[in-house]
């Protein structure tokens, strides 16, 4: 995915930078401005946050609006609700999994079937893009504490490089 939108970027690398933070994020192009859902962002404060100038956000839109493969995509970005940080306050349990090779198949499915079968349910399982992130990660967030003897099982997965609870 990243790397047929960032050709369009290829010559700008702080927009090329912009580009891949609102596929990051989640954050969609409409009518010339960014938005975090129905949120309109402001660009001073995105370029702060970003690091850059704010003629490169407005120079990063403009691309994105001319061209109509990069319209179509960034104008669908939705934010997704992590729950990671705050599942500790529901007593749920997290595993955050570090894979071998995060395009490797099954690993996702594997893990919830053990987990399933110690009847427990997933209430959220978030994977990191592995184009879009430097150190993928696969987050699973469970109604309950997941119990110390299905750890093994899952550590033993093909795929997993470890496992942090």
């Amino acid at each position: 995915m990243w790397n047929k939108i960032e050709n369009y970027f290829k010559n700008y690398p702080k927009r090329k930078k912009i580009a891949k933070k609102l596929l990051e994020y989640g954050l969609k192009i409409k009518e010339n401005k960014i938005y975090c859902d129905v949120i309109e962002l402001s660009d001073s404060k995105i370029a702060r946050s970003f690091n850059v100038d704010r003629r490169s956000i407005n120079a990063t839109i403009e691309i994105i609006n001319r061209n109509k493969f990069l319209k179509n995509i960034f104008s669908k970005l939705q934010p997704t609700c992590h729950l990671k940080e705050v599942a500790s306050n529901f007593n749920w349990g997290v595993l955050e999994i570090i894979p071998t090779d995060p395009s490797k198949s099954g690993i996702l499915a594997n893990v919830a079937k053990i987990i399933s079968e110690e009847n427990i349910s997933i209430r959220q399982a978030i994977v990191d893009d592995f184009e879009l992130s430097d150190e993928p990660r696969l987050y699973i967030i469970t109604e309950q504490n997941v119990p110390s003897n299905i750890i093994p099982k899952i550590k033993n997965v093909k795929g997993i490089k470890s496992i942090i609870i």
